[in-house]
């Protein structure tokens, strides 16, 4: 008897959709030369591990008269952005660009877990349980509670884990996983999205919380079809310049609290250390004024952080000018340009303009734009601002400076870091008398330049 012939479909590597012919273009996300072959064979149903699914329904009152504990890890930035700590039973993707500390971060909680005779087991298809090990011993100390192990076939994993009974199972990274029952390498589309659902079924039949770390692609997401974020509870994203020490944590997805949040970490050599406390934490001493450096009020999450915003405008050699951003977004730069020329009446046609955020933070919201516009007209006209002063402020089309969330707060902590004259957008304010005439509210780009350079 003939052996049946294997079914060949081919899907997208970015989003996943299947076609039964390749495609130079993929229909769904518009990406060229996405396809991969697939051979499709069937999987064999609960093949890993054996669970006995209970598919009789419960009422609302009777499950919730269950109170669940969160598991906190005991690093206060992390349990933070998590809303308090890990749920049991969660699946959790935590995602970043090489070298950023994702392995460091969840490699310290396992840690800090095992000190709190908590089982872990943390598999690693990309380094050796020695390696492992002296990562480990680099961070610190751990019990016996943290069981190492090295391993990519996800069936073996889940079969372990079933042996164990751990309270938490750290993957790193999903990319790394198989399963034998597909016929394609690890890290295509099926094996992340068979290999996630497998680690999905687990962690909501066992009640073992499961972190799994992702790969981030060249354009800035995550590796893997975008069904992976829609299947995991909460998506973590680790951010940062590899050039600077600071690392900002922030919450994507996240069923089970608030996606404000956020933590600030610094990248030592005995690993990450947390700042609790960033408001002044990229600000450094000036000796004088300089033309084209501004201070901006910015939250990261809920909390202020004050940030040096710097800009450079030249002459241009060629004839087209150059517009850079580092930190901050390109097309806001473009549009920050055009209002200065609109309603100051600056030339910037002849100019290049650079827009850095010093201390390799990212910023992206618009409170910025005001803080940007003074820096790249206090560098067009070479005339500095004078020290002491905080700006923040969104900056619309017609020139008007709008109100942003959370004023007093970015007020009073600037305060408290000895800043003693604030621009800001006009809106009513409750505010300590100490703040009573040191807060200039502007309605507009011309009143707030007015304000700033007299």
């Amino acid at each position: 008897m003939a052996k049946a012939k294997a079914k060949v479909s081919y899907v997208c590597q970015n989003c996943g959709y299947v076609t039964a012919s390749w495609l130079g273009k993929c229909p769904e996300c518009g990406t060229w030369n996405s396809f991969a072959e697939q051979f499709e064979t069937k999987v064999k149903e609960q093949g890993y591990v054996h669970f006995n699914e209970s598919s009789k329904p419960k009422t609302v009152s009777s499950v919730a008269a269950k109170p669940v504990r969160r598991m906190e890890t005991g690093i206060h930035e992390f349990d933070r952005v998590l809303g308090g700590g890990i749920v049991p039973g969660s699946l959790i993707l935590l995602s970043g660009d090489p070298g950023i500390g994702k392995s460091t971060i969840l490699l310290d909680a396992a840690m800090r877990f095992s000190q709190k005779q908590i089982k872990v087991l943390y598999v690693s298809g990309e380094e050796s349980e020695e390696q492992t090990a002296m990562r480990a011993n680099r961070l610190g100390s751990c019990t016996d509670s943290l069981l190492i192990m090295t391993a990519s076939e996800i069936g073996n994993i889940l079969l372990q884990a079933e042996h164990e009974k751990p309270g938490l199972l750290v993957i790193d990274s999903i990319q790394t996983m198989y399963t034998g029952d597909l016929e394609t390498a690890a890290g295509s589309v099926g094996q992340v999205r068979e290999c996630t659902a497998r680690l999905l079924k687990y962690a909501k039949t066992s009640g073992t919380a499961v972190l799994i770390i992702g790969h981030m692609t060249k354009d800035g997401n995550i590796a893997g079809p975008r069904l992976l974020e829609h299947m995991v509870d909460v998506v973590l994203q680790f951010e940062g310049d590899r050039s600077y020490a600071y690392r900002v944590l922030r919450a994507l997805k996240n069923r089970f609290g608030s996606t404000e949040e956020c933590g600030i970490f610094s990248m030592e050599q005995g690993g990450l250390t947390e700042v609790p406390n960033p408001a002044g934490l990229f600000l450094e001493s000036r000796e004088q004024e300089v033309s084209g450096a501004v201070i901006g009020g910015c939250l990261e999450g809920n909390r202020p952080v004050m940030v040096e915003f710097q800009a450079l405008a030249a002459r241009t050699p060629y004839g087209m000018p150059r517009r850079t951003a580092v930190g901050f977004d390109y097309n806001r730069v473009n549009m920050l340009i055009a209002v200065l020329e609109r309603r100051m009446g600056l030339d910037f046609g002849t100019y290049d303009a650079y827009v850095n955020v010093v201390g390799g933070i990212r910023v992206n919201e618009p409170a910025a734009d005001l803080p940007v516009l003074m820096a790249l007209f206090s560098s067009y006209r070479n005339r500095a601002v004078a020290a002491g002063t905080m700006i923040f402020g969104e900056v619309g089309l017609t020139g008007e400076v709008r109100r942003v969330p959370a004023m007093e707060r970015r007020i009073m902590d600037a305060g408290k870091l000895g800043f003693e004259r604030f621009v800001v957008p006009d809106a009513k304010l409750r505010l300590p008398e100490d703040f009573k005439g040191k807060v200039i509210r502007v309605k507009t780009v011309e009143e707030a330049i007015h304000a700033v350079f007299g």
